[in-house]
């Protein structure tokens, strides 16, 4: 039988993201055995940097190299698409970061191709694999919560607060048309999505711009830097700092969640709340290892992420005992290691827990209604394609 440590992988990208794959990569066990990145001297230094076997020249000399039978795309979102067709028609297996692709056809054409090439494909949905997202999963299937009503949230960062802030996700070309939804409100869809067993199917949203005009750094900025550049150039922003969405799910039940990359003081904070006809859950990513359990008639819960006391779904992703924090770094072990099952066994599962390609996509006809809403000022369905 075939194990982690048997499977070479290539990461490109060795920005903030791209780090997190590799050293969730080591940590499970899979050879990381290059990277890709933007140059090949960038890629030579980071690879160094992060003790890597090599860099590669260019993602076509990543293909050559038969020890690489999985990919992991961490590149800017322009570059999704074309990099992952020519993953998939080199035979390989593709975990890309989110969005899929630019634009909702780019991702439909992406999971036909990766159903017909048999190979496992993921979009890096993490959040999903905080543990204590897997028990409640099982929860709303077991019945645990009746029947879903309300679904209730916010995905509030600072990061990009003041007007000199800047990174590539600005720009609409490099970033796509949305982007506080695209980069962290999807990160919440697919959340609910995955933890309801409903998708949405329409929407009511606002997109705001409050620093219409940004000051961008005549020099590269790293993702998250708190540097402020001597040297700017004023730009104009054409991609939304703010959302707010009511939803309708699939079902009958209804939801709102409001998006911002400028809520001071909120570095991470994904917040859900579903409310079922008998009990309710609500988690905060800033707080991952407590979840509130909700009663109208006995006293209320609160579950610190425990595996002896988490369902199936919730221990599996646990990998440290109760009163171990497990955060952010760690849902990247337990997803990989959930894709990784798959690409030992040469082929996707039936119905895995990690995002595919097709959940992917799914939100990128989420995110289209989002747009056709804003603009129109009315409810837009979410179009369903083959």
């Amino acid at each position: 039988m075939s194990h982690v440590s048997d499977i070479g992988t290539a990461v490109i990208g060795s920005g903030f993201i791209g780090t997190v794959h590799v050293e969730a990569l080591r940590r499970i066990g899979v050879r990381v055995v290059g990277l890709v990145d933007a140059t090949p001297e960038l890629g030579a230094a980071r690879a160094a940097e992060l003790g890597l076997p090599r860099a590669y020249a260019s993602l076509a000399e990543a293909l050559a190299d038969d020890a690489v039978q999985v990919v992991h795309v961490t590149s800017p979102n322009e570059l999704h698409h074309p990099q992952v067709r020519q993953i998939l028609a080199a035979g390989r297996h593709v975990i890309c970061e989110k969005p899929l692709a630019m634009t909702s056809a780019e991702s439909a054409e992406l999971v036909r191709l990766a159903a017909a090439s048999g190979l496992v494909n993921a979009v890096n949905f993490n959040i999903r694999f905080y543990p204590l997202n897997q028990h409640v999963a099982g929860l709303v299937r077991e019945g645990g919560l009746g029947d879903v009503r309300l679904v209730t949230g916010r995905y509030f960062q600072d990061w990009l607060l003041y007007d000199t802030d800047w990174n590539w996700r600005l720009d609409k070309d490099q970033g796509g048309a949305l982007r506080a939804v695209g980069d962290i409100g999807s990160h919440w869809l697919d959340l609910t999505t995955f933890l309801t067993g409903r998708r949405v199917e329409a929407v009511m949203a606002d997109l705001t711009t409050f620093i219409p005009v940004r000051r961008k750094p005549a020099g590269p900025v790293l993702t998250f830097s708190t540097e402020r550049a001597a040297e700017t150039i004023p730009v104009e922003i054409h991609t939304e700092d703010a959302a707010t969405i009511l939803l309708r799910f699939e079902g009958g039940a209804r939801g709102s969640v409001a998006i911002s990359q400028l809520s001071p003081g909120r570095k991470n904070s994904l917040v859900y709340e579903i409310d079922g006809a008998t009990s309710a859950v609500a988690w905060d990513s800033e707080q991952p290892d407590h979840l509130w359990i909700g009663h109208r008639d006995r006293p209320n819960e609160l579950l610190l992420r425990n595996p002896a006391l988490m369902n199936a779904a919730g221990s599996a992703a646990a990998r440290l005992p109760g009163g171990h924090v497990e955060g952010f770094a760690d849902t990247f072990g337990a997803v990989f290691s959930a894709i990784y099952a798959d690409v030992i066994a040469g082929a996707p599962s039936p119905s895995p827990a990690y995002a595919t390609f097709a959940d992917g996509h799914e939100e990128m006809l989420v995110g289209d209604a989002v747009l056709e809403s804003s603009s129109t000022g009315r409810w837009v369905q979410v179009a369903r394609t083959a």
